[in-house]
């Protein structure tokens, strides 16, 4: 266990007051957990400043602070300036657990679209290569293949760092995780060790956090500036701000592509609802997941999986047994001959990739969306994310995803502002999702292709703050044997 001067070691600092040779047992930026023993750190975040409840932490026997400002606290207290707590944070939490990302291989993925897909591909793929691998996701967390739920795409930093240690004690080799924006922005991963690192792309999405696009764009590049000169970076180059991610880093540069020259360059030979053709390098390789967005994650595995040393046909070999992901392009057959697609698309960029593939399936039927758009969310996405559902199908049900705090019917008009007349007439509201789904179902006929999309691998609804339990794949299970009987 390292003392208080250890866990500052490369940190600027300067002691305010009190004893600097205590070795606190744990680390929190929450008062709710603090206790004796305990490193109380003073985030300051979007919602709340941890400098507010230092009396609570030291009401219940916390004597060590971080701060960034003076704080008033009796003599017996510890406290430690810094100029930046969230910064802080990850360096103290990777130095409290040893720096575990040091002790395997960490590979980190970002971009608004695909980063589940891949990170889990990854884990799969190497599984069955006979590591013994970590994930870090927005659906679940393993250890092998020990499942945890996941509450964060990418952890806070002291959970992050104990869930590594946790990787290393039980001998992964390897740890494929999702990188968030506002896990870059928030300083979450400050102080990881990436040896490789994957961009999918990058499209509308987190604007009520991020504010602009450039903003994003910004925030998503310091992930790849910060990286070292041993990693090395594979990027999309059919994106146009992929090269972008590449301007300053230090790590080795390598690109994939579909439409673009690229290291690693791939060519859609076959897509269908039963699986891709791919061409990687001028090698074929048949898969399981389906359309074009999957293609170029596929080519993002390939390639990372290769710069990781892995020989070339057995990755190929691997990619052809691995199968799709929870709630990403997830597909039911009704009795009847009805096809539900459930996917996470929430979007408006993930919304036409998924209803353009489908549309390349659909020949004389239809194609049927059920689509709403999460609340506390950014806006600005929702008179798009209406008007691309009209514009590749036939019929339109627009639903309630999470609405959280908001008013669900407000949503679904502003969902409604981006809808011209002739997409209106084809275009229902039901705010029960359940009963949305029940309603596309019912209006599908034998052939038809019916997509619900947003929630995906989501197994909750939340309702004015609350959550209960609603989970798509299992609610249009259950309608299409109450409709097919």
């Amino acid at each position: 266990m390292n003392s208080l001067l250890q866990l500052f070691t490369g940190l600027q600092y300067s002691l305010l007051q009190g004893d600097q040779t205590i070795t606190p047992t744990a680390i929190v930026f929450d008062s709710r957990k603090a206790e004796t023993g305990t490193l109380f750190c003073c985030m300051v975040g979007t919602q709340t400043d941890g400098h507010a409840y230092v009396q609570q932490a030291y009401a219940k026997g916390c004597r060590l602070f971080v701060a960034e400002r003076e704080i008033e606290l009796p003599f017996d207290a510890t406290i430690i300036l810094v100029e930046n707590t969230k910064m802080a944070l990850a360096h103290l939490a990777c130095a409290f657990y040893g720096h575990p990302s040091k002790e395997l291989t960490l590979v980190g993925i970002t971009g608004t679209n695909g980063k589940t897909t891949t990170a889990t591909l990854l884990h799969d793929l190497f599984s069955q290569l006979g590591f013994y691998v970590g994930l870090i996701s927005t659906v679940v967390n393993k250890i092998g293949m020990q499942a945890t739920a996941a509450t964060h795409t990418t952890p806070d930093p002291v959970a992050l760092n104990a869930m590594l240690r946790e990787m290393v004690n039980a001998g992964c080799q390897y740890c494929f995780m999702e990188v968030s924006s506002h896990a870059i922005d928030q300083g979450r991963i400050g102080g990881l060790h990436f040896a490789a690192a994957g961009f999918t792309n990058i499209t509308h999405d987190h604007l009520d956090y991020h504010h602009t696009f450039s903003a994003y764009l910004r925030v998503k590049k310091t992930f790849f500036d910060l990286l070292p000169q041993s990693a090395f970076a594979l990027v999309n180059a059919d994106d146009k701000n992929g090269l972008v991610m590449l301007q300053n880093t230090s790590a080795k540069r390598q690109t994939f592509g579909l439409r673009t020259p690229a290291d690693f360059k791939g060519k859609i030979i076959e897509n269908s609802l039963g699986g891709l053709v791919l061409q990687i390098n001028g090698q074929e390789v048949h898969t399981r997941l389906v359309g074009a967005f999957n293609a170029s994650n596929l080519l993002l595995v390939y390639g990372l999986a290769i710069g990781l040393g892995q020989e070339r046909m057995e990755v190929l070999r691997v990619l052809s047994q691995l199968t799709h992901v929870a709630g990403r392009f997830e597909h039911l057959r009704s009795p009847k001959g009805i096809t539900a697609i459930i996917d996470y698309a929430h979007t408006p960029d993930a919304l036409e990739n998924v209803l353009r593939t489908m549309s390349a399936f659909q020949q004389k039927n239809k194609l049927i969306t059920v689509v709403g758009c999460g609340g506390d969310r950014d806006k600005a996405k929702r008179p798009q994310m209406a008007a691309i559902a009209a514009a590749f199908s036939q019929q339109v049900v627009l639903t309630s995803d999470n609405p959280r705090t908001e008013d669900p019917q407000q949503i679904i008009a502003e969902m409604e502002a981006g809808l011209d007349a002739a997409a209106a007439g084809r275009t229902l509201t039901v705010l029960d999702r359940k009963q949305a789904i029940k309603t596309a179902l019912m209006l599908a006929h034998p052939g038809d292709i019916l997509l619900i999309a947003g929630k995906g691998h989501e197994t909750y609804q939340e309702i004015h703050g609350v959550r209960t339990p609603f989970d798509d794949v299992a609610i249009t299970k259950e309608l299409i044997n109450q409709l097919d009987k």
